[in-house]
């Protein structure tokens, strides 16, 4: 599975149609990773629970590879998505299959 096919077609059309505005997007979040005291895998474990409370699916498989690649298990993939449970209720659970599904592909 190619890197461009894990993001989501809205984020494929903002690459496409406005390469201007994705370059500097794409600064500003290097730009903010490098702020972090977070390492790697935790900050993406964190992001992949902020995907899942905002009902951002699109972005899930993306995250979750990348989680994987830095030595996520599936386990913690599955405690990402529902660590948002108790504040923002069931909705997470809809990102449960999306994440899974991305970390058991290839």
């Amino acid at each position: 599975m190619s890197e461009k096919s894990l993001l989501s077609n809205a984020f494929q059309t903002f690459i496409k149609e406005a390469p201007e505005h994705q370059k500097i997007w794409m600064e500003t979040v290097q730009k903010l990773g490098t702020a972090s005291n977070l390492d790697s895998k935790t900050e993406e474990l964190a992001y992949i629970a902020v995907l899942a409370s905002a009902r951002l699916e699109g972005g899930l498989p993306f995250h979750v590879k990348h989680a994987k690649s830095l030595g996520a298990t599936r386990e913690e993939i599955i405690s990402a998505v529902l660590v948002g449970l108790p504040a923002v209720g069931n909705v997470v659970i809809q990102a449960l299959p999306v994440a899974l599904n991305a970390f058991d592909s290839e």
